[in-house]
């Protein structure tokens, strides 16, 4: 071939390169376009969705946010502060391992050795989040939470589970997963696998996630890890190469969204779950839990501080003791029945003084309603009052025993056929049965007491006049005389 035909199929070639280029160009950029053009109008969909606990009567008004669904609760009451599509049914992605990293400290110790199977490595897609450990490598469990919560790492989610069950059967981990679940009060969540990679079965709700996340962001070592700018773990010989990782989640300090409040955080993304944020943050001794599920990147982030700022302007811890009328006197924290027979009785009840509950600032505690319960299931306790504002739990207050059992027995806390109290609600008069033996007996000693006392003055009084007659008789013999 001569050295113009080459000349020239080369100048061909490369104007056939360019030519793709820039079609491959115009391709990415007409998706790109079409995929933001997408990703708005989610966007908007989701913003014009109803807010439940914006119906309710004189409840602040949340932010409009661009997640499908969304859920801020105070972390200690579970009051549910802000409400939208809670129920919901969403894939969680990554946001799975918090459950995860739960199950792992409550059955493992930190220094415990996870080795890697052929399964948990080749079973974790090449084009999904992970740390490229190779079979055979070892790390601790504490490292492992590390390179689940920093760098999402699914094979490390794999071969914590295998760990865990010693089968590499997931469906194993799930039910163990599930059962956790259930126990932490999720509803309506089901799980197949320890990381969140796709699969139909696998879901959960705003709402579960929140409770998850009470367990969770209740763990201060993994709160602290997921605030980690980096994962670093040096070379061993299990390790050769030793790895070292960033932290992408842009809400934590140093991110382009840090939140200065923030407690712990997760986040999640697959095509299906588009972008997922379950977060921690506390002010003020005021700490919530903000989860946001089928939101759009950035604004998981933006929407979460959103939700955050609401809580911290609009909410604010009460003290059940120093604030309840019903059933304190003098605010002195001692429990009362409002029905006291004898004027001023000796007080054996008391409110928990470190028991609270969140009320939005636009309502006053005494429009809270109140539900007391006898049904307590803790021996020490006498009683359990619940607060809520039109449906929405606000807190409990636990009623405990002042003095012991047998020196306040001669108030019972019974009906009369002997059976446990139900629930009473404070729309009723509060009522306090009492132990008729005891009154009776105590009827009887005083009536015993006010019969002698009556027997010794009729006793007197007649020795009396029997003393003074001769003395009369005498005076009327003198008169009689003169």
């Amino acid at each position: 071939m001569s050295e113009t035909r080459i000349h020239c199929l080369s100048r061909y070639f490369l104007r056939l390169t360019a030519a793709a280029c820039a079609v491959g160009l115009f391709l990415g950029q007409a998706l790109s376009v079409r995929a933001s053009s997408d990703a708005e109008l989610a966007l908007e969909a989701n913003r014009g969705l109803p807010v439940q606990s914006n119906e309710v009567p004189n409840w602040p008004a949340g932010p409009a946010v661009g997640a499908e669904s969304a859920i801020l609760i105070e972390a200690q009451t579970g009051t549910i502060l802000y409400a939208k599509n809670i129920h919901q049914r969403e894939y969680p992605a990554s946001t799975t391992k918090i459950l995860t990293s739960v199950i792992a400290t409550e059955r493992c110790q930190m220094d415990e050795i996870v080795t890697f199977s052929h399964d948990a490595v080749f079973d974790t897609p090449w084009d999904s989040s992970h740390i490229a450990m190779d079979v055979g490598q070892e790390l601790t469990m504490e490292q492992c939470l590390n390179a689940i919560l920093i760098r999402s790492a699914n094979e490390v989610s794999y071969a914590v589970a295998e760990h865990i069950t010693g089968t590499t059967d997931w469906a194993v981990f799930a039910e163990l997963m599930n059962q956790r679940a259930a126990e932490l009060g999720c509803l309506n969540s089901h799980f197949m696998n320890p990381n969140g990679l796709p699969d139909d079965d696998h879901y959960t709700t705003a709402y579960d996630l929140a409770m998850i996340g009470k367990a969770f962001f209740a763990n201060e070592m993994l709160c602290k890890i997921t605030l980690s700018r980096r994962m670093e773990f040096p070379a061993t010989d299990k390790l050769p190469q030793g790895k070292l990782e960033i932290n992408h989640m842009q809400i934590i300090p140093g991110g382009i969204y840090a939140y200065e409040y923030l407690v712990g955080c997760k986040t999640g993304y697959t095509d299906a779950a588009r972008s997922c944020l379950v977060s921690c943050a506390e002010k003020n001794g005021l700490r919530l839990i903000c989860v946001v599920m089928r939101d759009e990147a950035p604004y998981q982030y933006q929407d979460t501080i959103s939700l955050f700022e609401y809580g911290f302007a609009n909410f604010e811890k009460v003290n059940v003791s120093q604030s309840e009328t019903e059933y304190n006197i003098d605010n002195t924290g001692l429990f009362y029945s409002g029905n006291d027979i004898f004027g001023s009785s000796q007080s054996f009840l008391s409110l928990n003084r470190d028991d609270f509950i969140v009320l939005p600032r636009t309502i006053s505690f005494q429009e809270a309603e109140s539900t007391i319960s006898y049904d307590t299931g803790d021996a020490e306790q006498a009683a359990v009052i619940t607060y809520a504002y039109h449906g929405v739990e606000l807190g409990t207050v636990r009623v405990s025993f002042s003095v012991t059992q047998e020196e306040s027995a001669f108030f019972d806390l019974l009906s009369e056929n002997g059976e446990d109290l139900g629930d009473i609600s404070n729309e009723e008069s509060p009522v306090i049965f009492i132990n008729t033996g005891i009154i009776l007996i105590g009827l009887g000693v005083i009536a015993g007491l006010a019969l002698i006392v009556l027997l010794a003055h009729i006793i007197l009084k007649n020795y009396n006049l029997s003393f003074r007659r001769p003395h009369r008789h005498r005076r009327r013999r003198r008169r009689k005389r003169k």
